[in-house]
């Protein structure tokens, strides 16, 4: 597996990482199963899992995917010594919903439980805030994460659904080596509002989040005749050639799809071995 440097920290990761959250919400599969995928992840040579205290069922199941990662890192009869597990904080699931918790207290009390769910025998590889709450400057918010650095329970920062002014706001309080925002062929925000030109241009990991659009794009990416006729002339999935597609943009992207069968992580590593010609992405641009 290709790799590439997380931010500026002079740590390699995996060019594609796991997404963990399709193993621990709605209609989730099976522990046995989870852990199976996680374990061919990390036999693909995947070595950036990506998950949150909020994905679970609701509030009673909270750190659910955090504790099933540690599980299957911890049974995985392989070397596990550069893994890299970036989790979140500050979102809410009452009664499965979801909503914004950037309250200092509940950050700091967050951390400790993401802390105690990994493990607790090593810092947090990346502690990303998962989206600034409006009722709590980034000053605020982010002032207990910079105490848990301090403390040694997290080793570094990333930031989520933030806008580049955020970012600067945040790299004031404490230092960031990842943003993780919304991007696929039909969000194309990161695009416009120059978090992902700002993220290049400062060294930063760009995370896209639902890189497939979401569940009603992920059924029809098939319908996409530009995305079709690629992965059709080059024999892949119209998967690859969506992740091919978020790795041409920029050198700071690092896809994150998420999985919940073998099969499924098993394409997704694919995708690090195909590339695309500038036509082609200009093809995918104009479909979509």
């Amino acid at each position: 597996m290709e790799t590439k440097q997380l931010g500026n920290t002079g740590i390699f990761v995996s060019a594609i990482g796991l997404g963990g959250m399709p193993m621990s919400i709605a209609n989730r599969p099976a522990e046995s199963q989870s852990i199976a995928v996680i374990h061919r992840a990390l036999d693909l040579g995947i070595t950036f899992i990506d998950t949150a205290d909020s994905y679970c069922l609701d509030e009673s199941d909270k750190h659910h995917n955090e504790k099933l990662i540690h599980k299957a890192l911890t049974s995985y009869n392989g070397d596990i010594s550069q893994v890299v597990v970036a989790t979140k904080g500050g979102l809410m699931r009452p009664n499965g919903s979801w909503g914004r918790n950037g309250s200092p207290e509940h950050l700091r009390q967050t951390i400790r439980e993401s802390y105690e769910a990994l493990g607790s025998e090593k810092p947090i590889d990346v502690w990303q805030y998962h989206a600034p709450d409006p009722n709590y400057t980034i000053a605020q918010s982010l002032a207990p994460v910079k105490e848990a650095v301090d403390a040694g329970l997290i080793r570094f920062v990333g930031v989520s659904n933030f806008s580049v002014e955020q970012i600067k706001q945040a790299r004031d309080v404490v230092d960031i080596v990842s943003v993780q925002n919304q991007y696929s062929p039909w969000e194309r925000q990161p695009e416009i509002d120059g978090v992902l030109k700002y993220c290049q241009q400062e060294g930063l990991t760009f995370l896209p989040w639902s890189p497939f659009g979401g569940s009603r794009r992920h059924a029809n990416l098939a319908d996409i005749p530009a995305i079709a006729q690629l992965a059709k002339s080059k024999g892949v999935s119209v998967y690859n050639i969506v992740l091919a597609w978020l790795r041409s943009q920029s050198p700071a992207i690092l896809p994150i799809p998420g999985a919940s069968k073998i099969s499924s992580i098993e394409d997704s590593a694919r995708a690090a071995d195909v590339t695309l010609s500038h036509e082609e992405v200009q093809q995918i641009n104009r479909a979509t």
